[in-house]
């Protein structure tokens, strides 16, 4: 099967209420603080199929939808889990009785066109706290055959979700015999991201090869622990920028990945910018993320 092309994105990459000559990431007439140039970060690649596999908000759109009440419901639907199988397909766990599944279930194989929206949202309260949205097109197919089992247990092994991959079928009338859930799977043709390191389109093959970040699954948690526990110490950074208009500034853990740490400086009289504090080296777990940032907040305390 070839994978699907000319399959249109939303508009300029935006959400709905923002201003056309605004990015996806701006909050307001500023804008999303954007990284200065020279540190080391995630591929494009590596960061959207970080957001897919994270637990950032996503709706699945279909595409040339005739129905206004079938539109808005794949508009607002969530699936409420999804992964990515080794050949770069979206794996999307959705309720059996959905207008995704129904209309995946009655349309002829790769004719039906759909978009993933993944919205990504600080954990912690800061200025411009939308981080960034990526936007995946393809073909949506029921997921089939031998591929339920194998799918699903890649969604078991990202979302541990239960009962849900037991794919019983409903008994509440007037749908009993319809299953309670549906695996759909969208090839992948076309992908765009906008966030905090800036706008690109990314290959689908290089989402296929790239690895979800190592920290995605404790972010938020990690975040907000040295927000409420540390921010006193991650004020201390400033002192690493030389930079004199990060005296007296709020810091404020932004973002967290293998290869380091984002804080934005706000309350300063130029407004908010972000700074970003490379690690020695990258972390493949928590008991490196420990090590890396001893060293970081010691540096920052001398």
């Amino acid at each position: 099967m070839s994978r699907p092309h000319g399959i249109p994105l939303p508009s300029a990459q935006r959400s709905s209420d923002s201003d056309e000559t605004e990015s996806a990431c701006a909050d307001d007439k500023q804008g999303q603080p954007r990284p200065r140039e020279g540190v080391r970060q995630l591929t494009g690649a590596e960061r959207v199929r970080t957001l897919v596999e994270s637990n950032a908000s996503v709706s699945l759109t279909l595409i040339g939808a005739r129905d206004s009440h079938e539109s808005e419901e794949f508009g607002t639907g969530l699936p409420v889990a999804r992964t990515v199988t080794p050949d770069g397909d979206v794996i999307l766990l959705v309720s059996g009785e959905s207008a995704a599944a129904r209309a995946a279930a009655h349309a002829q194989d790769d004719d039906l066109t759909a978009v993933i929206e993944i919205t990504d949202v600080a954990p912690v309260s800061v200025p411009h706290r939308i981080r960034g949205r990526a936007w995946l097109a393809g073909w949506l197919t029921p997921v089939r055959g031998d591929d339920r089992a194998v799918c699903a247990a890649l969604l078991a092994e990202r979302h541990p979700v239960g009962e849900l991959l037991g794919m019983q079928e409903s008994l509440d009338a007037p749908h009993a015999g319809r299953p309670a859930w549906m695996m759909l799977r969208l090839e992948v043709g076309e992908i765009s991201v906008d966030d905090l390191w800036g706008a690109e389109h990314v290959d689908p093959d290089d989402l296929a090869a790239a690895e979800p970040d190592p920290m995605v699954a404790h972010e938020s948690e990690l975040l907000q622990h040295l927000h409420s526990a540390h921010g006193d110490r991650l004020g201390e950074l400033g002192g690493l920028l030389g930079a004199r208009e990060a005296r007296g500034m709020t810091a404020v853990p932004l973002s967290l990945d293998r290869l380091g740490l984002r804080v934005r400086f706000t309350g300063g009289p130029a407004g908010s910018f972000d700074a970003r504090f490379d690690f020695p080296e990258p972390v493949a777990d928590i008991c490196g993320l420990r090590r890396a940032m001893h060293s970081l907040l010691s540096a920052a305390s001398y």
